[in-house]
């Protein structure tokens, strides 16, 4: 009986021992294989996205702009009327 629950211990602590490290060499030849996988977006598919993003940075920048205006007039506006 104490065999037993020696041996299912050792099996345990075998299960639980780490892996052994990979490779340098083998982890280069997983990364190149997994690069060409990799779907690259082309030329016309970047510029698109490069205009989106350029447009999208203009629009929110301007909006930025006239809310900080905005609130700018309006603290200007309550400190004089309080100023007063």
């Amino acid at each position: 009986m104490a065999k037993e629950k020696t041996t299912a211990v050792a099996k345990a602590a075998a299960a639980a021992a780490p892996k052994q490290k990979r490779s340098i060499v083998k982890y280069f030849k997983d990364a190149r294989s997994e690069f060409k996988k990799v779907v690259w977006p082309s030329r016309k598919q970047v510029v698109n996205n490069t205009i989106v993003v350029i447009v999208a940075l203009v629009v929110s920048g301007i909006a930025i702009w006239a809310l900080d205006t905005g609130f700018g007039s309006l603290l200007m506006l309550m400190l004089g009327r309080f100023g007063n």
